[in-house]
């Protein structure tokens, strides 16, 4: 699996994944810092990146209309990076358990509140 990291959250989210044993990457260090959510989009979709963010709204739509992606990580409550990296943790564990992450949402409320659903939701 591989992870893209939105530059909303802490860099040091692709540390927790690498640690995890999976490929992770930062927007920040691949030099796509500033780039708008529609512009990430071809990226996530052709590179197959699992997208990492708390920009839930604006990835939601995005994704909604890919008849495939990857899947969508969204750590839901703003909060510092020690609490992104135990949010990432939770839903890395959520994950392992899956059988894919293909058109799925892995919605993280807290490290105890990882939510899964479809996307889009009526396949």
């Amino acid at each position: 699996m591989r992870f893209l990291i939105d530059e909303c959250l802490h860099t040091s989210l692709v540390e927790v994944a690498n640690e995890a044993g999976y490929e992770a990457y930062h927007v920040v260090y691949r030099g796509w810092a500033g780039f708008e959510d529609y512009e990430l989009r071809p990226i996530i979709l052709h590179e197959r990146f699992i997208f990492v963010t708390n920009d839930a709204r604006e990835f939601l739509e995005l994704l909604v209309e890919a008849e495939i992606h990857p899947g969508l990580v969204i750590i839901v409550p703003n909060e510092k990076p020690p609490s992104q990296r135990e949010m990432f943790q939770a839903a890395l564990s959520r994950i392992v358990t899956m059988p894919s992450t293909v058109n799925k949402v892995i919605e993280v409320h807290s490290s105890e509140d990882v939510r899964v659903y479809d996307l889009p939701r009526d396949r």
